[in-house]
């Protein structure tokens, strides 16, 4: 919301000489929260000139221009830039005439941009200044010409100060509004809360005894609401005021131009601007009709299926039967609280207009704001409740502007369907306030912070009984009563005191796991990233599973990006997009992982399908639980992608390239941070090279993948020909290990090394025999790596040599060179048992 400073002094008295940083410090002592200050940039001298002659000179590039000679000051005195009362202009424009009051910055002066002001030499005159248009001085978009004062209908003497004449010497503050203080929406809500923050005298526009409520019989309004939204009806208070003969034509004021230019509204026309002005006055959204082309009276009511409306933006919109609409006797002619109809908008020939000034139910209003995609400043106030007193006075000051300012003749009647919300009283127990809050406050404060705010405060047996006022929907229990005497007596009052975690809790083993796997993985020299968890089809195809086929997905109802609807079932799409974006930045070397959710539905279940619970009301346990049963499995994973080098270029020392050694390099780091032993066996992925594919197990489980992407792949996603990727299943990895991870044993005596070559068939997997004689060599052995896999000269054309490095140890002794042989041979021999394998001499 932004608030002009001279706007927010009419009803609260600002303090002598207030700035905008000053204004801001003190909503914020009251809890709104600055954002930002606008002003118009303008600084003098730029004052009122007349136009006294021009002569016209066409140009050699086809342009026409006019050099004028431009009163600026009363004849005989000298002008504002201390230059002579008649200035010598050049003016690119053709819209004026002489005898024009125009608005002329004078060399000094400085315009929005910035674009300082100085006499300069051009089409061979020197034009000491400048004759402004409306964009120039900020005001408008308008460039069609200078700006004449006569079309704002401003006839001021030569030379007087323009800057004060169109309000450009005004400020606004910025302040962010949150969802629950929407009075904070308008000049009065604002101005209240200023007065709150400062004790500042605070003057009600809304409490003028000539807006009391009118009669209800000056025009035919009636509700039709058989749908009711969680049965609240969509409509409680239906305000109308007629204004006859108006004069469409009449320019706006520049008073009121400049205060909607810095409230962030752009000046319309007279009529539609006045409606305007009061919404953010009053923070009551109001609709003009033109009266003439109503027929018969209003009716308002919920769509129906199928039926259609052209809105004031002219885009034809298919209504929802949820929508709340004004009709008349011809069919919809507005979306209620969010757009007006184009048949019945107010223009040019307007005469005679119907005002409306209505409280509509939040959540309908939010519901058809969303719908339609069409936020207005109307929806923005009605979702976040609107004080259904203030309609009335809102349809009277509108008409009252029309009258003084467009010339119209009021009706003394209006009409009045419904009656304002009542709020029901809350309880407020002694020492509640205290108790919440943490500090002691006084009866005498608390009942004065509820009086300020303008509640009703009355004794009780057990503390008191608070009425909230009218424009405040968000005040609806004992604890909000709470936070408004903190916010009235000043958060300044609370300490700040960092508390104290209770002892037994912390991070759960889930949570530190997984910060233990992104902590290594990310010291190893791989950088995190946060993918869009949004993926096509054929991405989730192609990832999604180790075998070639559809892969069953969630498709979202409202998908950011049509091209990518489907939650995603692997992390590796969304590292892959990463990786490509950073090789066209000139990353040519890159390490990424991901550690997140994915979305594993069963293929032909359906979810999603629990009935909602109204919002009205906290949910059962059993709809929770449906709601939770309608929801997919969604395992957390961890995948990392490798593109590049794995070492670079050095003096001396060639590149060496990254690939499947660097993938499960990073596997072994997973599993070094979980505890787990994944096992590494040759598998197969229709995404992935052949023979370049790792199966990753733990224990009998299946728990990733890891290799290389198929070339033409990696070529298709413009990567290079060899990427390494590695996803696997951290939940599952969890499962299948110890919840504690305990640091093994440093042997101090010391160790005996081996070597063990196994001639076995190429189908046997290297990961089976490096098992099966962990498992012959027994509890000597500490350690066992496979440093070759020769297949070659000397060796069988269907065979191949594994070479296996060996390290044993005792606890309790030094052992001898035999103990290691036997227990190798031991290994040896179990692997022959099993795999036929033979020592290779």
């Amino acid at each position: 919301m932004r608030v002009p400073l001279s706007w927010l002094a009419e009803y609260v008295d600002l303090a002598p000489g207030s700035t905008t940083e000053d204004v801001h410090a003190a909503l914020v002592k009251v809890g709104l929260e600055e954002e930002d200050v606008h002003t118009f940039d303008v600084t003098g001298p730029v004052v009122v000139g007349e136009v006294l002659e021009f002569v016209e000179e066409p140009q050699k590039n086809g342009k026409t221009i006019r050099w004028c000679q431009v009163r600026v000051a009363p004849e005989g005195q000298l002008a504002a830039d201390g230059g002579p009362d008649v200035h010598g202009i050049v003016c690119g424009a053709g819209n004026f005439f002489v005898g024009d009051k125009v608005v002329v910055t004078l060399p000094g002066a400085v315009l929005p941009g910035p674009f300082p002001i100085a006499a300069r030499k051009t089409y061979g005159h020197v034009s000491d200044g400048m004759i402004a248009s409306t964009r120039e001085l900020g005001l408008g978009e308008e460039h069609d010409g200078i700006l004449r004062l006569s079309t704002l209908g401003v006839d001021a003497e030569v030379g007087t100060d323009a800057i004060a004449l169109l309000g450009l010497d005004d400020a606004a503050v910025e302040i962010n509004v949150t969802p629950d203080r929407g009075y904070a929406f308008s000049i009065r809500g604002v101005a209240r809360e200023y007065a709150h923050a400062t004790g500042a005298a605070f003057r009600d526009p809304a409490l003028r005894e000539d807006f009391a409520p009118t009669g209800t019989d000056g025009f035919p309004v009636t509700v039709s609401d058989e749908a009711p939204i969680h049965g609240k009806p969509g409509v409680r208070v239906f305000a109308t005021r007629i204004v006859r003969n108006v004069d469409a034509s009449r320019p706006t004021p520049p008073w009121m131009v400049s205060r909607l230019k810095l409230a962030g509204i752009r000046s319309i026309s007279l009529l539609v601007d006045i409606t305007n002005y009061v919404m953010l006055e009053l923070g009551q959204p109001i609709h003009g009709y033109d009266l003439d082309a109503l027929t018969d009276g209003i009716t308002v009511r919920r769509a129906q299926p199928g039926e259609k409306l052209t809105t004031l933006d002219d885009q034809v919109r298919t209504l929802s039967p949820e929508d709340l609409l004004i009709t008349d006797g011809s069919g919809p002619i507005g979306l209620a609280g969010v757009m007006g109809g184009a048949t019945t908008e107010m223009g040019a020939s307007t005469r005679n207009v119907l005002i409306e000034s209505a409280n509509f139910d939040p959540v309908s209003i939010a519901r058809t704001a969303r719908r339609h995609k069409l936020p207005s400043e109307a929806s923005k106030r009605f979702e976040r409740g609107v004080d259904t007193r203030v309609a009335v006075p809102a349809a009277s000051r509108v008409a009252e502007l029309m009258v003084e300012l467009a010339g119209g003749e009021a009706e003394p009647t209006g009409s009045l369907l419904g009656e304002p919300l009542v709020a029901e009283p809350i309880l407020l127990p002694n020492g509640y306030v205290s108790g919440l809050i943490g500090i002691e406050y006084t009866d005498e404060e608390i009942r004065g912070s509820l009086v300020e705010i303008g509640a009703t405060v009355e004794d009780a047996e057990s503390g008191l009984r608070v009425t909230a006022p009218s424009w405040r929907p968000d005040i609806t229990d004992k604890s909000d009563l709470a936070e408004e005497v903190a916010r009235i007596v000043g958060y300044d009052r609370i300490p700040s005191v960092l508390p104290v975690a209770p002892p037994g809790r912390g991070l759960t083993r889930s949570q530190r796991v997984r910060r233990t796997v992104a902590d290594t993985l990310a010291a190893a020299g791989s950088t995190e990233i946060l993918a869009f968890p949004f993926l096509s089809a054929s991405d989730n195809d192609k990832f999604g599973s180790p075998v070639e086929g559809t892969v069953p997905a969630i498709k979202v109802a409202n998908a950011l990006d049509a091209s990518a609807p489907y939650l995603r079932t692997s992390l590796i799409p969304g590292l892959i997009a990463a990786a490509k974006r950073n090789l066209s930045r000139g990353l040519t070397d890159v390490s990424l992982f991901e550690v997140g959710l994915v979305f594993t539905p069963e293929q032909g279940k359906r979810y999603g399908q629990a009935e909602l619970p109204s919002g009205v009301a906290r949910p059962t346990a059993e709809q929770l639980a449906e709601l939770n049963a309608g929801i997919p499995p969604q395992p957390r994973h961890v995948a990392v992608i490798i593109v590049g080098n794995a070492v670079a270029k050095q003096p001396g020392v060639a590149a060496i390239p990254s690939g499947i050694a660097d993938a499960l390099a990073a596997v072994s780091q997973v599993g070094l941070a979980t505890g787990a032993q994944i096992d590494v066996i040759q598998g197969s992925h229709h995404s992935m090279h052949p023979g370049r594919t790792a199966e990753l197990r733990v224990g009998e489980r299946v728990v990733g993948y890891a290799g290389e992407l198929l070339p033409q792949l990696a070529l298709d996603s413009d990567l290079p020909r060899v990427v390494a990727v590695a996803e696997l299943d951290l939940d599952a990895i969890l499962e299948s290990t110890d919840a504690e991870i305990a640091a093994g044993v440093i042997g101090t005596l010391p160790a005996a090394t081996q070597d063990l070559s196994l001639v076995v068939s190429r189908s046997v997997p290297a990961a089976d025999v490096l098992a099966t004689v962990r498992e012959g060599a027994g509890e000597l052995l500490e350690d066992i790596r496979l440093v070759d896999d020769y297949r070659g000269k000397g060796v069988a054309d269907d065979a191949k040599s594994l070479t296996f490095a060996l390290r044993f140890r005792a606890a309790d002794r030094t052992l001898t060179a035999a103990e290691a042989s036997e227990a190798k041979l031991t290994g040896s021999a179990l692997a022959a048992e099993r795999f036929a394998a033979v020592l290779r001499e």
